[in-house]
């Protein structure tokens, strides 16, 4: 499972929005040449990053959270979002040339068409009610503090 640390910024009925900030530990991080997180990081410039999940462990607002994606359904969702739309687009590039009689404008078209078929197809395949590709809330990091005398 991959997972990261955030903070309870709002409620929003029986969901949380969890705020993340991208932490700047790549550097000192033993696995910084083989993470995409370090990619992100760099892209990002380090902002926040907000992100809606179910409240399944009772967070309130304020409460540090540890949220988690199991790593198969990050792989299934990545195969999804980028697999489909590219071979759907091949596919109809080869067809759009073909039934064109070899010209490029139709299978330039066929390409545009086949993308954007391949992106609904995605869409519905990750869309509403599929909770699978979800981030979800692991646990509270709540921080008991004592008075010491």
């Amino acid at each position: 499972m991959i997972v990261e640390t955030g903070k309870v910024v709002a409620l929003k009925g029986d969901r949380v929005w969890v705020q993340t900030i991208r932490a700047s530990a790549c550097q000192s991080c033993a696995a910084r040449s083989g993470c995409g997180q370090k990619v992100l990081a760099a892209a990002t410039g380090g902002r926040a990053n907000q992100i809606l999940v179910a409240n399944t462990v009772s967070a309130r607002v304020g409460d540090e959270v540890t949220i988690g994606i199991d790593e198969q359904a990050l792989l299934g969702a990545s195969l999804i979002v980028y697999a489909i739309p590219l071979l759907l687009m091949l596919v109809a590039t080869v067809l759009g040339h073909q039934l064109s009689g070899g010209q490029d404008s139709g299978a330039m078209l066929a390409a545009a068409g086949g993308l954007g078929l391949g992106f609904l197809v995605a869409r519905k395949l990750q869309g509403p009610g599929k909770t699978g590709y979800e981030p979800r809330l692991v646990r509270v990091n709540r921080i008991h503090s004592e008075n010491c005398l």
